[in-house]
């Protein structure tokens, strides 16, 4: 053969190779995606948890043996914050913002429209199940779930009373098909979730929501749990105030008025015995949860999430609730385990719960809506140095405003026309209790953190005049 040959040759027959390969390349690329496992998702989620309530994270006294394993066996995020709330009623917009993955001020009018974590995977061929408690209304919930039991549409109640629905493939939730639960609102929704662990026999991923209500108030351990913390035993916490230095726009709230003003000591032990007992009861059915996951053979395909909505004061700063944007209120517990999610390891970068949407989504194949705002927490898993932000903004209705960097956080309120400012060194002052906002030394980071705190404004389209 000779050369001019062997070209036309050798060029026919890569031609013929590479229409083959353009005409294999869709159903090769479909067969690549189909043997991508999806992950399971297990979302457990606590109401009124603060970050320094689970033993393994530094807690002394508190007893949490299951979230202590879960850390153990996966990464806490110990920078964790919410947002904040624009209404008293906390728990609805936090929730808006982790499930719609959207900012304070766009989250509530995001659940009418905007894509939601469950509501996304459904579509995407999860197997979507919903337990427990739901703060964003009926419509919402038939959006994001194809199953679901004991399903509470409310903020609180009495936890051996819980007023709950059963799943309805029609999304109509009336009152009178509500029905009261008789068993401890932990145990009840625990139940639920182990039973469709051990039930589900479906091929397809599934998503399992678990929204318990403890340790929410009333704060009402059962026996055993309660005998674990006597309350003339538990230390008052070290920013304990008998009254909150100022009027922060919010001193006579449901929150605030579970304990007198000012605050006894021995009320505010007794609240902590309480407290802390509905954590360890909530543990326990943690544990169970997760003991049924293993039984399955699903743990080590199944993306655990444990999370809390927002924090709580309990005595500190003289306060009571989480209407505040000191961090006893605005950082919360947040512990993943699974499929690329590094074991026994710590992240100390600023994340928000809202930033578990886009990483849910990321972690199951499924595209991000554009609407997302969060961040996806997959680089700082992979990079314990990476940073997804330099600082954390946080609010409270129309009062209070806060930023936050690696050392010094500064917080502003505006209150029936009087301006208060604070500014704390964390690095030195974890428990805020040093105001430095007159301290001439530290005079450019006010300004530097003043200056953040109107961008994080504008970012988030809060138009508050400070």
């Amino acid at each position: 053969m000779n050369r001019r040959r062997f070209l036309e040759t050798t060029a026919a027959s890569a031609a013929a190779a590479l229409v083959s390969a353009a005409r294999r390349a869709p159903a090769a690329e479909a067969r690549e995606k189909a043997a991508v496992k999806r992950p399971n998702i297990l979302f457990l989620f606590s109401d009124d948890q603060r970050f320094d309530t689970i033993g393994a994270l530094g807690n002394e006294i508190v007893r949490t043996p299951n979230l202590d394993r879960l850390a153990a066996a996966g990464t806490a995020f110990t920078h964790a914050y919410i947002m904040g709330g624009n209404q008293g009623a906390v728990c609805g917009p936090r929730r808006a913002m982790m499930l719609s993955g959207r900012t304070l001020w766009r989250a509530v009018a995001g659940l009418a429209g905007e894509p939601l974590w469950p509501e996304v995977l459904r579509k995407a061929g999860y197997a979507t199940f919903g337990i427990g408690k739901w703060h964003n209304g009926p419509p919402a919930y038939a959006r994001c779930f194809s199953g679901g039991a004991e399903i509470f549409f409310g903020g609180m109640s009495d936890h051996l009373k819980v007023p709950v629905h059963d799943f309805d493939p029609e999304g109509k939730y009336p009152k009178a098909a509500q029905r009261v639960a008789e068993k401890f609102s932990s145990e009840l929704f625990a139940d639920a979730a182990v039973r469709f662990l051990r039930e589900y026999k479906g091929g397809a991923p599934f998503a399992l929501y678990v929204a318990f209500t403890a340790p929410h108030d009333p704060r009402m351990p059962p026996e055993k749990f309660a005998a674990m913390y006597p309350p003339e035993k538990m230390p008052l916490p070290r920013n304990f105030m008998p009254e909150h230095p100022f009027d922060n726009g919010d001193m006579k709230g449901r929150d605030e008025n579970l304990a007198p003003h000012p605050r006894p000591p021995e009320v505010v032990r007794k609240h902590l015995a309480e407290y802390y007992g509905m954590i360890s009861h909530l543990d326990g059915e943690v544990g169970r949860i997760l003991a049924a996951l293993d039984e399955t053979g699903r743990a080590a395909d199944t993306l655990v999430i444990f999370a809390g909505d927002n924090g709580l004061a309990v005595g500190q700063h003289g306060l009571f609730g989480k209407q505040n944007v000191y961090e006893h209120s605005v950082h919360v517990p947040l512990i993943l385990r699974g499929p690329g999610v590094p074991a026994g390891e710590r992240r100390d970068a600023f994340v928000y719960v809202f930033d578990l949407c886009p990483t849910i989504l990321e972690a199951a194949g499924v595209a991000v809506p554009d609407t997302v705002e969060g961040k996806s927490l997959s680089p700082v898993l992979k990079d314990k140095s990476a940073r997804l932000r330099d600082s954390v903004f946080t609010a409270y209705r129309d009062l209070h405003r806060a930023v936050r960097d690696e050392r010094c956080k500064l917080i502003r309120y505006s209150v029936k026309g009087e301006k208060h400012v604070q500014l704390f060194d964390l690095s030195a002052d974890p428990w805020e209790m040093k105001d430095l906002s007159a301290d001439a030394a530290y005079a450019r980071q006010l300004a530097a953190l003043d200056a953040r705190l109107r961008e994080w404004q504008k970012q988030t389209g809060d138009t508050l005049a400070l």
